[in-house]
């Protein structure tokens, strides 16, 4: 039987990162399960393809849109089950106000945003979300049939963020696309698109331009092992980024520790040149503080690419159990020791590696069977939901 299924997602546009692309990756695997799936974002209208409801009057903050939580209400019974994703924006906080006393469950999402990095990192910053926690996000939680983590890793460390914490809490992996075929037209897309690279072998970066990303102590170790040994591929950052300041501060430290002409800069890179730095780069490389999944990583994997990443990644045991790349602490001593690693392997083991990650993105990361699982803890959260709560038995789409 199919399910009607509503997303709720602050926005879709892909400059805000992986929450966009695992809403419209999610929708687009579960309508060809049979399931309806509709979606709702608080994006102004012009911000997102046709086809998506609209409630935003602004791009940016919190997404309050007054009009959202009244049109939910008078909607809820024309849906089975409300997804929700991400925490701290009125999307979660809207869903809870129009569904808390209906029959129509809602899941929450939670894309990492309950991990304790931000409150040792951002104390301040915590200390709002304290003040916000009791009255809004903790009931959101509390109330949801499922509150959903996409590893054992995250969901572990969401517990640390607040003392006051009650979820029904379910494990779902984020179900990641099959990448296109590859093309010679992928590989000379992005080789145009960089010209001073030439056909030069490179690692890549790939991913928002962030303090918590770890490009100081990937840029350090790059440099390090740059200066120890020969052989050493150029360096390819690609992102958008938030704060041209910061881009600058790296720019400034690459020239400063001499490796500036072996490092190169692109914005937000998509479509065949994205596919094509995926394919040709000889690893993927993400040092990050804090990644609750890292979506480019598990891309590079799909696309067969060797991934060194830092234990700070959530998928980090996956790739480690699998053998699909390297491993290290997040410091400019483990991002050093990890590419010095990797260098100094021999082709065989580079290449079983390569093959290693294909078979991971297949075993943890492909879409069906993540639906599936997304499907099952529903089901599971259902059946065991308590008489008057906002869990109720999905209602079959005719």
């Amino acid at each position: 039987m199919a399910r009607r299924i509503l997303q709720v997602v602050r926005s879709l546009r892909s400059e805000t990162g992986g929450v966009a692309v695992a809403a419209r990756t999610l929708e687009a695997t579960l309508t060809a399960r049979g399931e309806h799936v509709s979606t709702v974002s608080l994006d102004p209208a012009d911000a997102v393809r046709a086809g998506v409801r609209v409630f935003g009057r602004r791009s940016l903050g919190y997404g309050y849109a007054a009009d959202f939580a009244p049109w939910l209400r008078a909607h809820r019974d024309e849906f089975d089950a409300v997804l929700v994703h991400g925490l701290w924006q009125y999307p979660g906080f809207g869903t809870w106000r129009a569904l808390r006393d209906s029959r129509t469950p809602y899941f929450v999402f939670c894309h990492g945003m309950l991990d304790p990095w931000f409150k040792r990192t951002y104390p301040l910053k915590h200390l709002k979300k304290w003040l916000y926690w009791p009255w809004a996000e903790y009931r959101v939680l509390r109330d949801a049939a499922g509150v959903l983590f996409t590893t054992e890793e995250e969901r572990r460390l969401a517990r640390a963020s607040f003392a006051l914490y009650r979820a029904r809490e379910h494990v779902v992996p984020l179900g990641v696309s099959t990448p296109p075929v590859d093309t010679p037209e992928q590989h000379a897309a992005f080789r145009a698109r960089l010209p001073a690279l030439g056909t030069r072998p490179f690692l890549l970066f790939l991913g928002r331009i962030h303090p918590k990303k770890g490009l100081e102590e990937l840029l350090r170790g790059y440099a390090a092992v740059e200066r120890a040994t020969t052989g050493v591929p150029d360096l390819v950052i690609a992102g958008p980024c938030g704060d041209e300041s910061f881009r600058a501060h790296l720019r400034t430290l690459a020239a400063g520790l001499g490796v500036g002409e072996r490092v190169h800069w692109l914005p937000m890179i998509e479509g065949e040149e994205k596919w094509g730095a995926l394919r040709a780069c000889e690893a993927f490389v993400l040092f990050s503080h804090q990644e609750n999944f890292g979506l480019a990583v598990v891309e590079a994997l799909a696309c067969g690419r060797p991934v060194l990443i830092s234990d700070q990644v959530n998928v980090w045991r996956e790739i480690a159990e699998t053998g699909a790349g390297l491993v290290g602490p997040d410091t400019v001593e483990g991002a050093t020791a990890t590419l010095a690693r990797w260098l100094g392997s021999e082709t065989p083991a580079r290449e079983a590696m390569a093959e290693a990650s294909q078979r991971c993105f297949e075993r943890h990361f492909a879409t069906e069977p993540a639906a599936e699982c997304l499907m099952a803890a529903i089901e599971a959260a259902l059946a065991r939901s308590t008489p008057g709560s906002s869990s109720a038995t999905l209602r079959a789409a005719s």
